[in-house]
């Protein structure tokens, strides 16, 4: 800024110190007016003109929103107590210390608006801010007297109605993140604090400015925007929070680092950030959800990278080697079915991939063990998807997929439906008929009637298999027949798939049996006779 001739200047001489020394430098005696420059007034023109107005005489309105650039501008002008009386400085410092810093939203807005303008360089205004903000943290929800914004789904504020103990998160999760990680390191200082609360502090901040990937790519039709500024302030970002998750387990949901996992593989995080994110999530994989494994690659938001999936589930498994008491037994023991349950939901999502090779989805059934599943339903509707979307398969890769099946752990409508399914191979039906005999001949207190019907049915249904067998005959080939003596996990040593449904054939019309033929009644004299005879 330009400013000439001088005797404009006076007002602004008599209080800027900064005027003064400039125009005493520039005094060498010319009658002719030198212009004085100011470059770099900090927050320009506007800070500027609020201060040339108190100079002048005209009255000017401060709030949280421009104190900080009005104070910062004075004190770059020297508009202090040593240039003059009732100064601009000494006033603008009243106000911040008697009312901004009493606030919380004023302490807020000031926060946000020093560290636009100069970061950590003004300490004298961002440190006092902080600890303002930290002490109205750690007061007791019951003090809490000032506004704060609360916008939780489901909240509805009610006349005296208490204060949620996370309160506060929300109106910090608007400051930078490296003022939004003094405040969480000063917190979690105090120790007053428990560690669930610090982490919902930090999913709140997460979910305002790092978007799931998911979700984004969804919203632009897969494409997701790849500006380098863009990804690099969401990287530093996320690195920021994950070093700020509490150790304490439970600070944080199973969901939220599977979230966060989602962000560093879109984003290029550090090897050890999704390090850190797989042993965390793993170690918490029973709270998770199938969509939740679901990381898209960073090339391509619609393809999922299965092997961070697989690594957060090895870890889980890992907890499993460790001798524990049994109550934590038990417990561990529910989590494992319910990451099976989950898993196997997993497995449905990722069958929908024409692309995905069979060799591939093996190897991601086998990453649980199979005493990790209690039946087997899941899989055997995650195989069918898999069966259904890519029809090209050989009869070697169909009876490849369904040998992982164990037909015992089907529970009976599955394994009904899965007998009438055209596109289960031979012999996977051919099991399933003979568990479903085993079933029928052991229960107990089953009518004989009920097991003439099954076996009758299940006869009729042996005899159509026979028949697609035969057609199927021809076309088979060496390598199936080849393939067909290796034994299926859990189930009865194979035999060839024709001579499967002749013996289950023969084995059930054995068991079928006529019932016995109704007994003659004799007449009263025939009785009578036999009465003399005895006699």
């Amino acid at each position: 800024m330009d400013y000439g001739p001088r005797p404009k200047l006076f007002p602004l001489l008599l209080k800027c110190g900064l005027l003064q020394r400039l125009c005493s430098d520039t005094d060498d005696g010319d009658e002719e007016p030198v212009p004085v420059a100011l470059h770099d007034i900090p927050g320009g023109e506007e800070a500027f003109e609020l201060c040339a107005k108190f100079c002048y005489g005209i009255s000017i309105s401060i709030s949280a929103a421009n104190l900080v650039p009005a104070l910062l501008a004075a004190r770059f002008l020297r508009m202090t107590e040593a240039v003059a009386k009732g100064n601009l400085v000494a006033k603008l410092e009243a106000f911040f210390d008697t009312c901004v810093l009493q606030g919380w939203k004023d302490s807020i807005a000031a926060l946000q608006a020093v560290w636009r303008i100069s970061g950590w360089s003004e300490s004298r205004v961002v440190q006092p801010c902080i600890d303002s903000i930290v002490e109205k943290i750690l007061s007791p929800p019951a003090k809490v007297t000032w506004s704060y914004t609360y916008t939780r789904p489901g909240y509805t504020r009610r006349p005296h109605q208490s204060v949620p103990k996370d309160w506060w998160t929300e109106d910090v999760s608007e400051l930078d993140i490296e003022v939004f990680r003094s405040i969480i390191s000063t917190v979690r200082a105090s120790r007053l604090l428990p560690p669930p609360l610090i982490g919902e502090a930090l999913h709140v901040y997460a979910c305002k400015h790092l978007a799931d990937p998911l979700r984004a790519a969804g919203e632009a039709n897969g494409v997701l925007p790849a500006e380098e500024t863009v990804v690099a302030r969401q990287r530093r970002v996320l690195e920021s929070i994950v070093t700020m998750i509490p150790g304490e387990p439970g600070s944080v949901t199973g969901r939220f680092l599977l979230r966060l996992l989602r962000v560093a593989s879109y984003v290029g995080a550090s090897s050890s950030t999704r390090a850190q994110l797989i042993r965390q999530a793993g170690s918490q994989l029973d709270e998770a959800r199938a969509e939740d494994l679901l990381i898209p690659m960073p090339s391509d938001a619609q393809a999922y990278d299965v092997g961070a999936a697989e690594a957060v589930l090895e870890h889980f498994l890992a907890q499993f080697q460790r001798p524990a008491a049994p109550d934590e037994r038990r417990r561990m023991s529910a989590a494992m079915d319910k990451v099976a349950r989950t898993f196997d939901e997993y497995l449905r999502t990722i069958a929908l991939d024409r692309e995905f090779p069979v060799g591939k989805f093996v190897d991601l059934v086998e990453c649980l063990p199979d005493i990790a599943r209690s039946d087997h339903d899941g899989l055997y509707y995650a195989i069918d998807i898999y069966l259904k979307e890519h029809p090209e398969l050989s009869k070697a890769d169909k009876k490849r997929l369904c040998r992982l099946i164990d037909c015992r752990k089907l529970s009976p409508d599955v394994r009904a439906q899965a007998i009438s399914n055209d596109r289960m191979p031979l012999r996977t039906i051919v099991q399933l008929l003979f568990v479903e005999q085993e079933r029928t001949m052991g229960a107990a207190g089953a009518s004989h009637g009920a097991a003439v019907a099954t076996d009758r049915a299940s006869v009729d249904a042996v005899s159509r298999l026979a028949a697609r067998a035969k057609e199927d005959e021809p076309s088979s080939s060496a390598a199936d027949h080849k393939l067909d003596v290796h034994r299926p996990r859990r189930d009865h040593a194979p035999v060839p798939d024709g001579a499967a449904a002749a013996a289950m054939t023969r084995s059930l019309s054995a068991t079928t049996k006529a019932p016995p033929a109704a007994r003659k009644e004799r007449t009263p004299e025939e009785r009578g006779s036999r009465m003399r005879n005895k006699q």
